[in-house]
């Protein structure tokens, strides 16, 4: 019982970690409906910009964190006027092809900066907690912890202000939240800009616990894109849900199978669910 409760405070931090990116990447495609290839490309700048501001400016990581998500949501809608606004009539394919475009050149412009070896970024609350055999890092409660909050803040922004009312119409019906008067370009930048927040907060608290290189963003997205699939493309329900499974399945899996094998059992159980229900387990708008 004491070893599946510390595999489970595991899978809840890494399920923390997976639906802050799967949601601003749900978000992104529910308003603009294109599947956002660069997304894994601004988690990989949350991390990188957070080993920066830390080692540079030497403030504490709370602060690192939430300059790092500032900087990745800026740098995300300027990519939304840039690249994705001059796009928004053209067949979708040209979107995706840019995005990809994109990612390429954010990891070389990383490993022009910074190199291409890893960096480890100090753990801000170093030590464990013994609750009752249970081990755990104080780092795994803070990134549990915290993405609870993030997500309890984001959706009561969808839910109870009226700039998240707007974003939640243009998800439902752009032309119709056109019509009634919502500006559909700002909504679309404050979109993209609250996405790149999610990736970066998400970047910073893992980033502690792994070693943060170039490639991090392709994994990442692999795995969010197969998330918001899971769940229903659109849906912020689904992502969560989708993401939380995806994390058990790996951490569950790797523990009593082979961790060598953690992502592919991950995958192997999204598509065991995909074949029982194709459409996710949500619906958009959900």
């Amino acid at each position: 019982m004491t070893i599946f409760l510390q595999q489970l405070f595991n899978a809840l931090a890494l399920g923390g970690v997976y639906a802050l990116v799967a949601l601003g990447l749900t978000l992104v495609y529910g308003v603009m409906r294109v599947p956002n290839f660069a997304h894994g490309g601004l988690y990989m700048l949350g991390a990188y910009f957070t080993f920066a501001i830390l080692t540079g400016l030497g403030v504490p990581y709370v602060v690192a964190l939430l300059l790092a998500a500032l900087g990745v949501a800026l740098l995300a809608a300027l990519l939304e006027r840039v690249v994705f606004y001059p796009l928004r009539n053209a067949p979708h394919v040209h979107a995706m092809i840019a995005a990809i475009g994109v990612l390429f050149f954010l990891e070389a412009a990383v490993q022009r900066i910074w190199g291409a070896d890893f960096k480890q970024i100090p753990e801000p609350l170093p030590g464990i907690l013994n609750a009752g055999g249970v081990i755990i890092t104080w780092q795994r409660l803070l990134v549990i912890a915290a993405s609870l909050l993030v997500m309890l803040g984001l959706n009561y922004f969808l839910k109870r202000t009226l700039t998240g009312a707007t974003i939640e119409a243009m998800a439902q019906n752009r032309e119709g939240a056109r019509l009634v008067g919502i500006n559909v370009n700002r909504v679309g930048m404050l979109t993209f800009a609250i996405s790149g927040a999610l990736a970066a907060v998400a970047a910073a608290l893992i980033a502690p616990l792994i070693s943060v290189g170039p490639s991090m963003g392709e994994v990442m997205n692999l795995k969010v894109f197969a998330i918001i699939i899971l769940g229903g493309m659109g849906s912020v329900p689904g992502a969560i849900v989708g993401a939380f499974l995806l994390a058990f399945a790996e951490i569950f899996g790797g523990f009593y199978i082979n961790f060598d094998f953690a992502d592919v059992i991950g995958f192997a159980v999204l598509v065991l669910v995909l074949a029982i229900r194709p459409e996710g387990l949500f619906r958009r708008g959900t």
